[in-house]
Order: structure tokens, then sequence, then C-alpha cells
């Protein structure tokens, strides 16, 4: 309980800031943007991340979804929370991102390096949990990588996704059952 207050006062604090940096760069302080970008650029590359498959092309997908929040921020709703809005954008880049690429099959997700602490069998069952996790759809994957990577609420999921927290509870559920087919293997 005292968790979700914190969480919840943080997160306030978090889009006052926000929403006082975007009222600045309304204004023509093109600097205060420098405060939206730290505080989501990490959120913003590991979701690009899934959904290239890979780490330059997660840098540059999120980059650019910079770049287009920035020019369209006149258009933001002051009134809302920033990351729901710009998680759209960056869903739409990597999107075209993935069109444009026609590919049929995305490639498996690189393996972040390991701890030299770290066994080969944990390195192992590393890759084929993310090898896993590229194979689902477009969808299930989105929603396996905001639930557990992110660590978004079905709530949070529901908003960044514009869907009723039902389609989110849903697709989360069945993302999870292909999940655990695909894992069965290694289980």
């Amino acid at each position: 309980m005292l968790l979700r207050c914190v969480f919840n006062i943080e997160s306030k604090m978090d889009n006052e800031s926000d929403r006082e940096a975007i009222i600045e760069i309304r204004s023509g302080d093109k600097e205060a943007y420098k405060i939206i970008v730290n505080r989501y650029m990490k959120k913003a590359f590991y979701t690009a991340l899934g959904f290239a498959g890979n780490f330059d092309d997660a840098a540059d997908l999120s980059q650019e979804a910079f770049v287009r929040a920035y020019r369209a921020i006149s258009k933001f709703d002051i009134k809302k929370p920033f990351f729901p809005w710009f998680y759209r954008i960056l869903r739409n880049v990597c999107l075209n991102y993935k069109r444009k690429k026609r590919r049929l099959q995305e490639v498996p997700i690189e393996t972040v390096q390991c701890n030299e602490s770290q066994s080969l069998e944990k390195e192992s069952l590393s890759r084929e949990v993310w090898n896993a996790i590229s194979q689902l759809g477009v969808n299930e994957k989105e929603i396996i990588l905001l639930k557990y990577f992110q660590r978004l609420s079905c709530k949070e999921i529901a908003k960044a996704l514009d869907c009723p927290i039902g389609t989110v509870m849903s697709r989360l559920y069945y993302a999870r059952k292909q999940l655990k087919e695909k894992l069965k293997r290694i289980i």
C-alpha cells in the first residue's frame, strides 16, 4: 500500500514536471525538451528494442519518436500524462519501420550481455525466452513488453494503447498462453 502511494505521488510529480516542461517548450524554450527526453529515453529505447530486435535500430527508432513528438507537441493535451501519448507515437514509428522492412518473420531480439557471474545456462535460457517473445505476433509481443519489461499496469497499458482494459487483459491472457506454449520444450 505504501509503495502504491509513493508510486502515485512520484507519478503525479512526473506528470506535473512534464506539464511544466511542455509549457516551456511551447513558449519557445527548446532546452526544456531535455527534461522529457531524459525522463523517457530508457523506456523508449527498450520499447523500440522489443519491436526492432537490435540495438542500433532501437536507438534510431526511439530518437525518431522523440523528434516526432517534439514536432507535434502543440497537439498534446496538457491535461493528460505525457507517456501514453508519446508511446503511441513511438509505437507507430516502430510499426512503420517494420512495414518498410517487409519482414514476415521477426529477427530474434539480441540478448543483453550477461555479467560474468551468470552461468551459460542462464544466458541460454534468456536467449530462449527472448527468441520465444520475438516469435509472438505484434499485439502479443507489445503486451508482454509493456507488462513485464516496462512494468505498466493493465490500466496504464489501456491508456497507452487507447483501448479498453478488458481488451488488454484478454490480449495479456492469450500472449501468456502463446509464450508458455513456445517455452514448453525448455521448461
